[in-house]
């Protein structure tokens, strides 16, 4: 049925009120303001009107209180502090990256300062500091941070994503009307974007849930962001990480922080760039399950199950809003592929192989110990079910599912496999964990989400109850099916409990540890409860697809299915929350929390030691040349632009040489002001050496990152492979039809 043409004008005009309204709810212009008593203070009292008071009598001097650390866009920013002294010397600085920026006097006898600043590139650890001289009051009323235009372009981004789900929406009902689309396909499409939308809905907050690595994917997402920029594709090296000295970020997957570091280029917030991707990981987890299981068996019923359940899992929210992991956040997005995928490649219909090749792929692009975990479920099913891979000579599609693999990963592979047996980086620390130390108590497996402990790691009721169904089936009704499907389901069954006992303190991980192999692996996967993901993957294809072949269970399918879903959405209402329902402190949100968050400035970005080189500390990282000799070497300039950097120096004797605050990682190169190449060698600290002309002239010495032949070479090979599996599906998708001649 088409769209009247006053039907028509009324969704015309809706549409048009509701960018209105998104458009009047910009806060993007607003000033980020703070109190005294939101700052970060070492030392004063708060007065009744919460101004941060500090006198004399507190005997310190130097940096007394400062804004949390925000993530700034480029830009012309406005400083206006109000304030109250009555001695001279008191200083307001501003700081970036635990360096000094810019800093302004405080004169006596005002009570307002204002002050324009301008950031050249965008800030990762912006921060307004107060510098007290110990003498004298010092009074700090309030803070307020201004931009000229824009801090962020959230409700612009908002307001063109509505208007492309409508004009998408608009060609997709066009085209209903030509050729109808099925009823059950539109209803499985809106249970696949409800759930997605009811995952994130903890996400909806004005602020942003801080877990345990949540500041490091920050730091990921902003540096590849810093690296597209840069001309880096794909980014290798993140320029401005630890003070500019750069971080390695092949080592890390992050093909799918793609998405918010292009956000980030947009301008919009690191806030919601991030919201964005847990989105998208989210609508990924169901597209994932309904496709996976829906390729093995065709019960609808079966199928919405899967969805909901394992979209809704407690284990993906512990990793969202607990750990704040969004590796392995993305990696069991793909779990249910990687499962289906070695069901059909082993015993399903072997034509199906590539859906191991998504699903280990997407893991691999997402969390290298998880691909490490789904590497060894793949070998344990392949050594299981080996007599039938022998006997249907399966290893052909075994080895097209590797090849490919292996192909379409390599651009990633060949960085992160050459920089992890160079033997330089800090690998040592990765293993800081006892692997029995983090184990489970088995009693807590059963819960959903606890709102007094944030390490809840449970596998919930409702996969629990498809595990169940799994033992009853097994027990009750083996004899009734002798498929292949029942063999896998079995095995999956085991599997899901082998995974769970290996979670709990029954299991002998100590005793285990006793031998330098099992403690290496041990060591390696730090932390047990990694294998609640695939545990309940497992439970979920068992559970969802016994429950529509039982016939024991038969009565009662739609009972044990409200019942299943229903348990599992007190998941989304037992989400962590800091108790608090309004959005701003008080009427003249001087200083919301989604204003706040939006920014950043209460979680923070952090660079952790992994994959720095060897031994080196933040307090030893510096922002300055270095030369062997200032007595024979002098430096007249040095500036950075991503990982591209140049000197100029005069040397007057040989042997001298110059350190750049650069990191020595492997595919940097320098060259002269002639062209010619200069030797990089290893420098104190790590950075990069470069030895001197000692002519007493002056030289420019450039120096950037690639390109490399070998980072080249696999780019070229995956892009090749890619374009070769995209023209295959599109010739069997739309095959070319056969003229007769004559």
């Amino acid at each position: 049925m088409k769209m009247t043409t006053k039907s028509t004008a009324i969704y015309l005009i809706s549409v048009c009120c509701i960018v209105f309204f998104l458009w009047l709810g910009n806060e993007g212009d607003n000033p980020l303001a703070y109190t005294g008593s939101e700052l970060q203070y070492s030392v004063g009292v708060l007065d009744s009107d919460y101004a941060l008071v500090i006198r004399e009598a507190v005997a310190r001097t130097g940096i007394v209180a400062s804004t949390p650390q925000i993530v700034m866009n480029r830009g012309t920013y406005t400083i206006d502090f109000k304030y109250e002294t009555d001695e001279t010397g008191n200083v307001v600085e501003l700081w970036e990256m635990g360096s000094k920026i810019a800093g302004w006097t405080l004169e006596p006898g005002q009570n307002e300062f204002t002050v324009d600043f301008t950031l050249a590139k965008d800030a990762k650890q912006l921060s307004v500091r107060f510098n007290y001289t110990g003498k004298g009051s010092f009074i700090i009323q309030k803070v307020y941070l201004k931009p000229r235009t824009l801090f962020y372009t959230d409700t612009y981004f908002i307001i063109v994503l509505f208007l492309l789900l409508n004009l998408a929406g608009y060609f997709l009902y066009q085209r209903h009307l030509e050729n109808p689309i099925a009823q059950d396909k539109l209803v499985d499409a809106c249970i696949i974007l409800g759930v997605a939308l009811l995952a994130a809905s903890p996400m909806f907050s004005t602020y942003l849930f801080n877990g345990d690595d949540l500041s490091y994917h920050l730091a990921r997402m902003e540096g590849i962001k810093d690296g597209i920029l840069d001309g880096q594709i794909p980014v290798i090296i993140l320029p401005d990480g630890l003070k500019g000295n750069g971080y390695l970020n092949a080592m890390y997957p992050y093909l799918f922080l793609y998405i918010g570091a292009f956000l980030r280029i947009c301008r919009v917030s690191i806030g919601l760039s991030y919201k964005s991707v847990v989105f998208m990981a989210n609508l990924g987890s169901a597209v994932c399950a309904y496709y996976a299981v829906k390729s093995i068996s065709k019960s609808r019923r079966t199928i919405i199950l899967a969805v909901v359940l394992y979209t809704l899992m407690p284990y993906r929210f512990t990793n969202i809003f607990s750990r704040g992991d969004l590796g392995e956040t993305l990696a069991l997005t793909f779990w249910p592929l990687l499962i289906a995928g070695i069901y059909h490649i082993m015993l399903g219909d072997r034509q199906k192989w590539y859906y191991l090749v998504i699903g280990y792929s997407g893991i691999l692009q997402s969390h290298i110990l998880s691909i490490a975990i789904a590497t060894g479920f793949c070998v344990v099913s392949a050594l299981v079910f080996i007599v039938n891979i022998w006997k249907e000579k399966r290893y052909v599609e075994i080895g097209k599912a590797a090849g490919t693999a292996i192909l379409l990963n390599l651009w990633y592979l060949v960085p992160f496999l050459l920089y992890y047996f160079s033997g330089d980086l800090n690998t040592g620390i990765l293993r800081w964990s006892g692997y029995f130390e983090q184990s489970v108590n088995p009693s807590f497996l059963t819960q959903t989400i606890s709102l007094y402990n944030k390490q809840y790691f449970s596998l919930g009721l409702p996969l629990l109850g498809c595990a169940g169904m799994g033992i009853l089936y097994l027990v009750c009704e083996k004899k009734d099916n002798k498929s292949n499907l029942n063999k896998y389901l079995n095995y999956l069954l085991v599997m899901g409990f082998v995974l769970t006992y290996m979670i709990t303190g029954y299991f002998p991980s100590m005793e285990i540890s006793k031998n330098d192999f099992f403690n290496s692996i041990l060591t390696m996967l730090q932390f047990p409860w990694r294998f609640l993901g695939p545990a309940g993957a497992c439970f979920l294809f068992v559970g969802s697809i016994r429950l529509s072949e039982s016939k024991i269970l038969k009565p009662y399918k739609n009972l044990i299915f409200a019942l299943l879903i229903g348990l599992n959405l007190l998941t989304i209402i037992s989400v962590p929350a800091d108790n608090t329902h309004m959005p701003y402190d008080d009427v003249t949100a001087t200083a919301s929390k989604g204003h706040d968050s939006k920014m950043a400035a209460n979680i923070g970005i952090f660079y952790p030691h992994e994959w720095r080189k060897a031994g080196i500390l933040d307090e030893e990282l510096t922002t300055n040349v270095v030369v062997s000799d200032i007595s024979y070497v002098r430096i007249y300039g040095y500036s950075k632009t991503g990982t591209k950097a140049q000197v100029s120096y005069i040397s007057d004797t040989d042997g001298n040489y110059l350190e750049l605050p650069i990191l020595n990682y492997y595919g940097y190169r320098a060259h002269d002001e002639n062209g010619k190449r200069v030797d990089i060698v290893e420098g104190s600290k790590q950075r990069i050496r470069i030895m001197t002309e000692g002519d007493g002239k002056e030289h420019t010495i450039y120096v950037r990152f690639g390109p490399v032949a070998e980072f080249i070479a696999a780019d070229i090979i995956s892009a090749l492979t890619l374009v070769g599996i995209a023209y295959l599906y599109w010739r069997k998708k739309f095959p070319t039809k056969k003229v007769n001649a004559g």
